[in-house]
């Protein structure tokens, strides 16, 4: 390094420029008085709106959410496997625990309400079909 900071000249290529002198000058006014950007544009997806699945439930909406078929039949067996705990009592005995109108506290229904799914259960057959809605 000269005195100066520069690179020593001299190096030239087949034109004659100097090329230590045109880096230096490259250097002195390509970027250095210009501000980085504060923050670069995002190319990420946008996130998803937030999930309203109670968490217990949140096996079951995930597996509703990824099947393709237009209609889903799950027996009660397979639902507490996938869940790792028994369905209340309410969903053996009550049809109305799958429309979500046992209490307003119970919110066990937007895991198919927000799977796009209607539930219509079979209490005798012990199985539960889940209709994608379009």
């Amino acid at each position: 390094m000269e005195e100066n900071g520069h690179a020593p000249s001299g190096v030239t290529c087949k034109r004659g420029i100097d090329l230590m002198a045109f880096l230096n000058w490259l250097a002195t006014r390509w970027g250095r008085d210009t501000p980085a950007p504060e923050r670069l544009p995002s190319v990420a997806p946008p996130s998803r709106a937030p999930l309203h699945v109670p968490d217990e439930y949140l096996a079951l909406y995930k597996y509703l959410e990824h099947r393709y078929a237009s209609n889903v039949v799950l027996t009660f067996a397979e639902m507490e496997s996938l869940l790792g705990f028994s369905l209340p009592e309410s969903a053996h005995t009550r049809a109305d625990w799958w429309a979500g109108e046992c209490s307003a506290n119970d919110r066990h229904a937007e895991t198919w309400t927000v799977a796009q799914r209607k539930a219509t259960p079979n209490l005798v057959a012990r199985t539960v079909a889940f209709e994608r809605l379009t």
